[in-house]
C-alpha cells in the first residue's frame, strides 16, 4: 500500500501543482488512498519532496534529484527566480527576493554548502546571511554573482 501511495504522490506531483499537503492528501483521496496529515507529512519526508518555484510566484512540491549536479542547478533556478539584489552590511550579506521567495532561497544557500555560510535567517521577501568575516561575506558576494550571470 505504502508503495503504490508513495509512486502516486510522484505521479500527481508530475503532472500538477501542488503547494499543501492538504492539497496532496485530497488528491490521493481522489485516487481512492484514504490517507491523513500525518501519513502525507511522513510521505513528504520519505520520499524527500522539496518544494521548488512553480514559474508563477508560487512554490510546488517537486521529487528531490539525487544526481548532484541536477540539484545544484535545481538551487541556482532557485537563486534566480527568486533573486531581487544583494548588498553587504561587514560580515553580513542582506539579499532581497521576490515577495514570499526568501526561505526557498535561504534553502537554497544552505543547501549549497558554501564555506562562507555561517546561516541564513529569512522572511518574506529578504534574508540574512552571516558570515565569519568581512572577507567571506565578499567572497560569497562574488559566487552568488556568478550563479546569477552565469
Amino acid at each position: 500500500m505504502k508503495k503504490s501511495r508513495h509512486q502516486k504522490i510522484v505521479e500527481i506531483i508530475a503532472k500538477q501543482d501542488v503547494e499543501t499537503q492538504e492539497e496532496l492528501a485530497d488528491r490521493l483521496k481522489e485516487a481512492g488512498f484514504h490517507v491523513t496529515q500525518a501519513t502525507v507529512s511522513r510521505d513528504i519526508r520519505e520520499l524527500r519532496l522539496s518544494k521548488v518555484p512553480d514559474g508563477h510566484g508560487r512554490q510546488k512540491y517537486a521529487v528531490e534529484d539525487q544526481n548532484a549536479a541536477l540539484v545544484e542547478r535545481r538551487y541556482i533556478h532557485v537563486l534566480r527566480e527568486g533573486f531581487a539584489s544583494m548588498d553587504r552590511a561587514q560580515n553580513l550579506v542582506v539579499i532581497k527576493t521576490a515577495s514570499g521567495m526568501a526561505m526557498a532561497v535561504a534553502a537554497a544557500l544552505d543547501a549549497m554548502e558554501f564555506d562562507e555560510v555561517l546561516g541564513c535567517i529569512a522572511g518574506d521577501d529578504t534574508i540574512m546571511v552571516a558570515s565569519r568575516t568581512e572577507a567571506a561575506a565578499g567572497t560569497l558576494i562574488h559566487k552568488i554573482q556568478g550563479m546569477l550571470d552565469g
